[in-house]
């Protein structure tokens, strides 16, 4: 993943105005950003570029934003974040539910529009839980997630320690 000042960002976003502005906006933070002005053309781009992350409207033209949502998230854990002029409770929830980081309503100011991009980048950046590296030696495993040790298949409990002099 790039680092949050030349990360990759696409837009999928079908009116030209508010996409021109996030993408002059966002460039002008420091970030590399790409277009797309439909849902078929923002799921292309996104295989092509592999963004660090997605700014999505969910009324496009084609498709449902939600299906975009869905398609990613069926290969992908990129950070999505939802800009849409839908508001009520129900489909902020439905887009959480179905994969979405975010959800911003229209209109949004640029500084939290930002700093939600910040978050997603910073959680896109920490390992998954359970994804933390597992070392393996012939009979001994350390689980550094789970702050176990076996050997042999069997746990080995271990007292915490403090040195007597640093």
């Amino acid at each position: 993943m790039s680092t949050p000042d030349g990360a990759r960002i696409l837009v999928v976003e079908d009116d030209p105005g508010m996409s021109r502005a996030l993408k002059r906006n966002l460039s002008g933070h420091g970030f590399q950003v790409r277009a797309a002005g439909t849902g078929r053309s923002g799921l292309e781009e996104f295989r092509r570029w592999h963004p660090d992350t997605v700014l999505l409207d969910l009324g496009l033209p084609d498709v449902d934003g939600l299906e975009l949502v869905h398609d990613i998230r069926a290969t992908a854990s990129t950070p999505i974040v939802i800009l849409s002029v839908r508001g009520a409770e129900q489909e902020k929830v439905k887009a959480l539910n179905l994969g979405a980081d975010d959800y911003l309503t229209k209109p949004f100011g640029v500084d939290e529009l930002l700093a939600r991009i910040r978050v997603a980048l910073r959680h896109a950046a920490r390992p998954a839980s359970g994804n933390a590296p597992l070392f393996e030696a012939g009979e001994v495993r350390v689980d550094l997630e789970r702050r176990r040790l076996q050997v042999g298949g069997r746990d080995v409990h271990l007292t915490p320690t403090m040195p007597t002099r640093c």
